[in-house]
């Protein structure tokens, strides 16, 4: 007879543990308030949405910081009305995934501080190109300052919160300004 699979509440289920859903599921809902905190943009879908997608990428897991960060933008996009249409904005929600996962990625070996300067740059110079073929390279110029500083407030946030949880024991991982070995 075949073993049935079965849901362990024990928290060792692989990504899907109890406790990695419960924390994703706290976390998407920050992004969702943090979606309605605005930085002025002319899409207006630049907010406080990704600040829980890079802490959960710095503190606890790359591909959980991607989720929280793809889902995040899609609420502050869905705040606005989905300004650019869905489709653009499942691309940059794809963006945010990807931008939340490096970060949570390079932080370990390099720090937080490397790893928060590539992902300001990636989110406010190259996530703004997927506008070129829509509003041409005034839309582009136009989004790229509202991004720069959203970013850069984002990762703050989200450094300054893993550093907190990591001293009071609660990130999965520690989360240190520079890389390792390094003071």
């Amino acid at each position: 007879m075949s073993e049935q699979p079965t849901l362990s509440t024990s928290g060792s289920n692989g990504f899907f543990s109890p406790r990695r859903v419960a924390r994703v599921a706290i976390l998407v809902a920050l992004s969702g308030v943090g979606a309605f905190i605005k930085i002025p943009s002319p899409t207006g879908t630049v907010a406080l949405d990704a600040a829980p997608g890079y802490l959960a990428a710095v503190a606890f897991s790359p591909l959980e910081g991607g989720v929280v960060g793809a889902l995040g933008h899609l609420i502050s996009a869905a705040t606005a009305g989905f300004p650019l249409g869905l489709p653009i904005h499942l691309i940059i929600a794809a963006e945010m995934f990807v931008f939340a996962w490096l970060f949570g990625l390079l932080a370990r070996p390099l720090g937080a501080l490397v790893a928060a300067a590539v992902a300001v740059l990636l989110n406010g110079l190259l996530a703004p190109a997927v506008l070129l073929p829509i509003g041409g390279l005034g839309m582009y110029a136009a989004q790229v300052v509202p991004l720069l500083v959203g970013s850069a407030i984002n990762i703050a946030v989200a450094v300054i919160a893993g550093i907190a949880l990591a001293a009071a024991g609660l990130a999965g991982r520690p989360v240190r300004l520079t890389g390792p070995g390094k003071s």
